[in-house]
């Protein structure tokens, strides 16, 4: 298959996507629930799913679609070429700041990332990837990153593993908040890998996430030299929820080393 042709119209798609989802905003939203009650879901999140679905299977009918809000295929493999989608990683922000979310896309062939997307639809920034090709915002390539201390750093975590919690030791927590430059938490996922791939963040962490939520942003780390595991220092699991990490190199080593302590 040709790769560039591919990345084409899958861009083509996202851009598509993000038009629909801004002009959504004239029109009254449905939301409802999923597992929990802050864990949203939009008739547009829905809409903008089948839309990518609807053009995939016509026009790459052997191709599958990994998609948040189940319109896909019933994925327990990455054989042949698998699409993991987030129509709107960020629903929360979708809802109530209108800003702060992303179209979250990555393409894989046989477990292999080949083609990464994240588009902060607001911003009209398209962060992209291609295997072993680099990294790109808005078709300007993006730099390796480049090391830095934590004294230095700008990480990404939410507020709820610096108090007692069930999967972290908080302490460590603590310590790392007391040693760092500053925090940040967007509330999108998408966002903010984006922001460590482009320079604007030096690490992120959550502990609980799924394939779609950083399916495109492990392509793009891989392009501009972050390092991606689970919190265990660990591959990323792609077929079930866990734990993320993205850094950069050194400081990556030292968060698992001496701050991430599972419980």
């Amino acid at each position: 298959m040709n790769l560039h042709r591919l990345d084409k119209y899958a861009k083509s798609l996202i851009k598509v996507a993000a038009g629909r989802i801004r002009s959504s905003f004239a029109t009254d939203l449905l939301i409802e629930t999923k597992s929990e009650a802050n864990d949203l879901v939009t008739n547009i999140d829905k809409e903008t799913e089948q839309f990518f679905i609807h053009h995939i299977k016509r026009d790459y009918p052997d191709h599958r679609i990994l998609g948040e809000e189940g319109f896909g295929d019933d994925i327990h493999d990455l054989d042949g070429y698998v699409w993991i989608l987030d129509p709107i990683d960020g629903t929360m922000n979708f809802i109530h700041q209108k800003t702060n979310f992303a179209i979250s896309l990555g393409i894989f062939k046989d477990g292999v990332g080949i083609l990464g997307y994240i588009y902060r639809v607001m911003d009209d920034d398209l962060i992209s990837a291609t295997l072993d090709e680099g990294a790109f915002i808005n078709d300007i390539p993006i730099p390796t990153v480049k090391q830095l201390n934590l004294e230095q750093s700008i990480i990404g975590i939410n507020a709820s593993w610096v108090v007692p919690n069930k999967y972290m030791e908080h302490e460590g927590m603590v310590k790392l908040l007391q040693k760092v430059r500053g925090t940040r938490s967007y509330g999108s996922a998408a966002i903010e890998i984006s922001y460590v791939v482009t320079g604007k963040l030096d690490a992120y962490m959550s502990m609980r996430l799924s394939p779609w939520d950083i399916a495109g942003g492990m392509i793009i780390a891989k392009e501009v030299g972050a390092i991606v595991t689970n919190l265990a220092n660990e591959p990323v699991n792609l077929l079930g929820q866990g734990t993320f990490l993205i850094a950069k190199p050194g400081l990556h080593k030292e968060l698992i080393t001496n701050y991430i302590h599972l419980k």
